[in-house]
């Protein structure tokens, strides 16, 4: 947890950001939840009602401090959702929960914040079409679930076959890699698909989940990223969505390192790449 004020802190502090680049999240109303979720899960989370197997599926204790930042976090990925149809492109300091589904929370994540940012915006009648880019090392199983019979959104998720969840969805593009994949070879693969599926979705916006934990000593990985490398991937996904006249929009997805210092180093590379690509462009 202690991570997200960390990541927003080192990025000041290395003049990655300045303060008048940050904006402050509130939490989104109930209603806006419940245009992903379920009444009475969304009542039930939120109260601490959960029984005991549903709270062990998501994997963290429950407390009124985690349901705050969880809703904030939410509240992140609608803002950032709408300063990228402002500026080009804007980047979350959370999110990336998509194992989420519409009845029940799991693998650490409770809300679907991708789902329910694009609802939103879709809800308020501020884009039609959305593309769902997902490049976590885990697949994104609930945001495919809950998009699974809906064309205005396509989800896309490139993550390591033999990894978390067992039981895989389907999304409208599914791309599994093998376990030791090195950056060379993922960064092809990426590249052979993004062009091509940036042309045909022609999406109103791109929500981008950009988790570092395909990086070679993420602890739930199996992939054999560098830091290098997840820079590299970043970079090439802002660049075409910019490129392209895409705005996208972009959370910090899963991160499981050793050290809190190389987990928050990690996660700042998107913010670094959205830096370049922001002042190369001249959004």
């Amino acid at each position: 947890m202690p991570k997200f004020k960390l990541l927003c802190d080192r990025l000041l502090q290395d003049g990655v950001i300045t303060p008048a680049q940050i904006y402050q999240p509130g939490e989104p109303p109930p209603q806006w939840l419940e245009l992903v979720h379920q009444p009475d899960y969304v009542r039930a989370y939120r109260e601490g009602h959960l029984d005991a197997k549903a709270q062990r599926r998501i994997g963290l204790p429950w407390s009124p401090a985690l349901v705050q930042r969880t809703s904030t976090a939410v509240g992140g990925t609608i803002l950032t959702a709408k300063l990228a149809l402002e500026y080009g492109l804007a980047c979350n300091t959370a999110g990336g929960t998509h194992h989420a589904f519409p009845n029940y929370g799991a693998g650490f994540c409770i809300f679907n914040d991708l789902a329910i940012a694009a609802r939103v915006l879709q809800h308020h009648g501020r884009v039609k079409r959305l593309l769902i880019l997902d490049l976590d090392v885990h697949q994104g199983d609930g945001t495919a679930w809950i998009f699974r019979q809906d064309d205005s959104v396509f989800t896309f998720s490139m993550h390591c076959a033999d990894n978390f969840p067992a039981r895989k969805q389907i999304s409208d593009l599914d791309v599994a890699l093998p376990c030791g994949l090195e950056d060379g070879a993922y960064l092809r693969c990426l590249a052979q698909y993004l062009p091509d599926l940036l042309s045909q979705v022609k999406p109103d916006l791109v929500l981008y989940d950009a988790g570092v934990d395909p990086h070679r000593d993420d602890r739930l990985g199996k992939l054999s990223l560098t830091n290098t490398g997840l820079y590299n991937r970043d970079l090439l996904v802002l660049d075409s969505c910019i490129v392209a006249a895409y705005p996208v929009a972009c959370v910090i997805g899963g991160g499981y390192s050793e050290t809190m210092e190389d987990l928050v180093f990690r996660h700042s590379l998107l913010h670094r790449a959205a830096s370049a690509v922001f002042q190369h462009r001249r959004l």
